[in-house]
């Protein structure tokens, strides 16, 4: 799995990263509020680990922020503060679980993973929604302000795994693997040419452009 750990200690987020990547993951840092925000919602995490207490942007905050742009990643919160009423705070702030410091390595690791399984292990919606742009699966329609929108199949899987990571920065092996099943680079402009067909479909007659071009990394479905 990704992993985004946002912990201002630095010998401990190191300790974290270095356990995480010892059980096979992928660990990103970020040492403060604004910055682990700001990550969260450009990559495609599988899993976020935040401290309670960061500089600039409390954990808490920065949470309860994702949850209200639509992120929907898990969340382990890290914290000296450990009692009830400090648990129940980060579980309605929008974390998934509640880790109390100290902890041990192998707890967390099995707390990330457990989140990691969770997630994966839900029942994938049929009905999808991103601001007025709406997915019915069973039926394969797709309409933007209740105006039905013609796509292809390929188009249409493209869609769905945007609108699936809506907010979030989507980059092209992503898409290889996830849309194309490839699990290589085939040095085309596959990618590019239906990005550009499905982008004219669902932004061309509307005023504001939902699918963005974010230069060096990838694309972003934003509502």
């Amino acid at each position: 799995m990704r992993v985004l750990i946002v912990e201002d200690a630095g010998d401990t987020a190191l300790y974290m990263r270095r356990a995480l990547e010892e059980a096979g993951h992928v660990v990103d840092l970020a040492a403060d509020g604004p910055t682990g925000e700001l990550m969260a919602r450009g990559g495609a995490f599988d899993v976020l680990v935040f401290d309670r207490m960061l500089p600039k942007k409390d954990g808490l905050s920065v949470v309860a922020d994702l949850r209200t742009a639509g992120i929907a990643t898990p969340v382990l919160f890290l914290s000296a503060l450990g009692d009830v009423e400090h648990r129940v705070e980060g579980l309605k702030a929008g974390g998934d679980d509640y880790l109390a410091k100290p902890y041990a390595a192998s707890e967390l690791i099995a707390r990330v993973e457990a989140l990691g399984r969770r997630h994966e292990g839900g029942a994938p919606s049929t009905h999808l929604k991103v601001g007025g742009l709406e997915m019915d699966l069973l039926a394969r329609v797709v309409r933007r302000e209740g105006r039905k929108i013609d796509i292809q199949p390929r188009e249409f899987r493209l869609l769905e795994y945007l609108m699936r990571n809506a907010n979030q920065v989507v980059t092209r092996t992503m898409l290889l693997e996830k849309v194309w099943d490839y699990h290589f680079d085939p040095q085309t402009n596959v990618i590019d040419v239906h990005v550009s067909r499905l982008r004219s479909k669902i932004d061309r007659e509307f005023d504001k452009p939902m699918l963005h071009t974010v230069r060096g990394a990838g694309y972003r479905l934003e509502a």
